[in-house]
């Protein structure tokens, strides 16, 4: 489900929940714990890794249209749990987005201090509208302050998916590799930033990533009941259920 693997003292977590790396309630669990226990655990940096031409499928829907709200909200609380562990992080934290990234998956990426993507056809973006979903407010703060409030807007109304290349032109993500090049470029960038004296270093990263880390400073402020209140809504029960009846169509 999730592979640790130590780089010294960069540690790469990598997702390895097969067929897609879909985010599950026991995926998304595994995945907060491993962050908030990599300071301890001698990592000075991590890796956000998926498999070669995925990165992850977002939320594995078939699962979660299955709980009930009360085990839904346990799952969501999980999934904003994690959000903060990224976006709060002591340690810097590179997203290399082997492959494709809808929803969750970018999601999780816009979390982390630099996104390294595989260069080729692989997609990114937020499109929970084409699944009947909203964009929670602290998850759209997060996109803003990378490609800025208009352009974050039009792509997040419009549920656009990116390909690679502009994903890069926007500052979606900040660099893109060969889908075989993308851990170790990432690896390469963390370890130059190891390079610096690390108290000026870790504080000027500290104030850099304040306005992120305060979105998600108190866990009560998060709009936990409003997605509830839409994931339940008879709008995106029909809209998720559709596409849940289309996977099993195609086997």
């Amino acid at each position: 489900m999730l592979d640790i693997i130590q780089h010294d003292s960069i540690h790469e977590l990598r997702l390895a929940r097969k067929p897609v790396n879909a985010l599950d309630p026991a995926l998304v669990r595994t995945l907060r714990s491993a962050v908030e226990a990599a300071p301890n655990q001698d990592a000075r940096a991590l890796v956000l890794s998926g498999a070669p031409g995925l990165f992850s499928a977002g939320l594995d829907v078939p699962t979660l249209l299955q709980l009930d709200r009360d085990a839904f909200r346990v799952f969501w609380n999980d999934f904003f749990g994690l959000c903060a562990a990224l976006a709060r992080s002591p340690i810097p934290i590179v997203a290399a987005i082997t492959g494709h990234a809808p929803a969750g998956g970018a999601v999780l990426s816009i979390m982390c201090d630099y996104r390294i993507m595989a260069r080729g056809t692989y997609r990114i973006g937020l499109n929970e509208v084409q699944v009947g979903l909203s964009v929670p407010e602290c998850i759209q703060a997060a996109l803003r302050r990378l490609v800025g409030t208009y352009r974050a807007e039009r792509m997040m109304v419009a549920g656009a998916m990116l390909d690679s290349e502009q994903a890069d032109a926007i500052g979606l993500v900040d660099e893109l590799a060969d889908v075989d090049a993308v851990v170790p470029r990432a690896v390469a960038w963390l370890s130059e930033l190891l390079k610096f004296p690390p108290r000026a270093m870790g504080e000027t990263r500290r104030l850099a990533r304040a306005d992120l880390a305060a979105v998600f400073a108190d866990p009560r402020a998060l709009p936990v009941e409003d997605f509830l209140d839409g994931w339940f809504a008879p709008e995106a029960q029909q809209v998720l259920s559709a596409l849940v009846a289309r996977l099993k169509a195609k086997g």
